[in-house]
């Protein structure tokens, strides 16, 4: 059996650009724009989240199911306070429902749901 390799994750989306602006200033990583297509990468390149628009896109509703979340990213922060404000700055909506306190949920611009967790 072949050994593979995690080359990134890609996340459908209304606007490439933009989502990949958000995620990009959110993580501190470097943002690559073709148009419908985008992706961030931190600086030595190792990691990839790519960002692909799709016509028709529909936000996922979180916590309901009825357009589920399909995926989410958890991403590790210090303090959660500081988090907040900062991705709220940057675009991202606090979630009303909250179930645990040792994370946060948010929503991205596109509506996607990600929390910010305790490193």
């Amino acid at each position: 059996m072949a050994t593979a390799r995690f080359p990134g994750l890609v996340i459908d989306c209304p606007d490439a650009g933009a989502l990949a602006g958000f995620y990009g200033a959110l993580l501190g990583w470097n943002v690559k724009d073709d148009g419908d297509w985008a992706e961030i990468r931190p600086e030595d390149g190792s990691d990839c989240i790519s960002f692909q628009q799709v016509d028709g896109y529909r936000a996922p509703e979180w916590p309901g199911q009825e357009v589920p979340q399909q995926m989410h990213l958890d991403l590790m922060v210090q303090d959660l306070d500081e988090g907040e404000k900062a991705a709220v700055e940057m675009g991202a909506t606090k979630a009303d429902s909250q179930p645990g306190t040792t994370f946060r949920v948010f929503l991205d611009p596109a509506g996607h749901p990600f929390c910010l967790c305790v490193d």
